[in-house]
């Protein structure tokens, strides 16, 4: 038998307490409540409490396929720019029926007003995307690398770029010309979608020729360079979530770290670890006030 639970914490911003709660109910269902009144959209929330979490998995971010990069885009880019996420949201659901359409394509006519239908959404919505994407990493990329640096070795260049399938000014005709190969594999192969970030130094790609601790490094570059991001798009510092990070991080870097986060900036910072004697230690050494819970 499943059991719901409910989950709740007060935030404090701009001397005004509220109270979020989200309810898992026995059926599975999902409940979102701020000041104990149900939020119908979880999209609406989205940003009131901008936070930043990095874990282990987080990895994934470097090594991963070119989705968990767009996913760091999108989750960051909506946290502030609610456009952003409508288009996004919009954009997503159209594909879903523009690729269930080339899946029925097997068993029947091709219907080109639909399929036109498609075409103009995605364009949309999709130039959109690209458009604020864009212009959103030229910002982006300088605080990823200064934070880069001040992690590691300065001597090391990784260099950012955004790939993307197709432009703003061509991407109807791309889609169009792309037929063919989408009604073969029966998915959409053009498109917002497909794009990513490349990560290389020294002319190879970043996640084949880094080593560990350049990973780290850049890892939470990353995470932190969101960090300074919703910092000035919000107009104060999110909360920093840290789980279980200290592992394979040498003691130079972790120093640099730790400097960054709880002596140059001064927001609310959780970290976890499984040996509370190190981590303990670790924040004696920077004479920072802290408080320990034990679970």
């Amino acid at each position: 038998m499943n059991h719901g639970f409910r989950i709740s914490g007060s935030f404090l911003l701009n001397e005004v307490s509220k109270e979020v709660a989200v309810v898992f109910r026995e059926n599975g269902k999902k409940e979102l409540q701020v000041d104990q009144s149900n939020i119908n959209k979880f999209s609406e929330h989205i940003g009131e409490f901008p936070l930043v979490f990095i874990a282990p998995d987080d990895t994934k971010l470097l090594t991963g396929g070119s989705e968990e990069r767009r996913n760091y885009l999108d989750t960051l880019l909506s946290q502030w720019d609610h456009e952003y996420l409508t288009h996004l949201i919009r954009y997503n659901k159209t594909l879903l029926e523009r690729n269930k359409f080339l899946k029925q394509l097997q068993d029947g006519q091709l219907n080109t007003d639909l399929l036109d239908v498609y075409n103009q959404q995605l364009v949309l919505h999709g130039t959109e995307i690209l458009n604020k994407r864009l212009h959103f990493t030229e910002e982006l990329y300088p605080m990823i690398l200064e934070i880069f640096h001040h992690l590691s070795d300065k001597n090391e260049n990784p260099i950012i770029t955004y790939e993307a399938s197709t432009t703003s000014t061509t991407y109807l005709s791309d889609i169009i010309q792309s037929l063919q190969k989408d009604i073969v594999l029966q998915r959409t192969t053009i498109g917002i979608h497909k794009d990513d970030l490349d990560i290389q130094m020294d002319g190879l790609p970043f996640k084949q020729t880094a080593s560990q601790g350049q990973k780290k490094s850049m890892l939470f570059a990353c995470k932190l360079a969101a960090f300074k991001m919703l910092e000035k798009h919000k107009g104060y510092e999110p909360i920093l979530l840290m789980d279980d990070i200290f592992e394979k991080l040498d003691q130079y870097r972790l120093n640099r770290l730790l400097e960054w986060v709880c002596t140059l900036h001064k927001g609310q910072v959780f970290m976890t670890d499984t040996h509370a004697d190190r981590l303990e230690k670790l924040m004696k050494d920077i004479s920072l006030p802290f408080q320990t819970i034990h679970l």
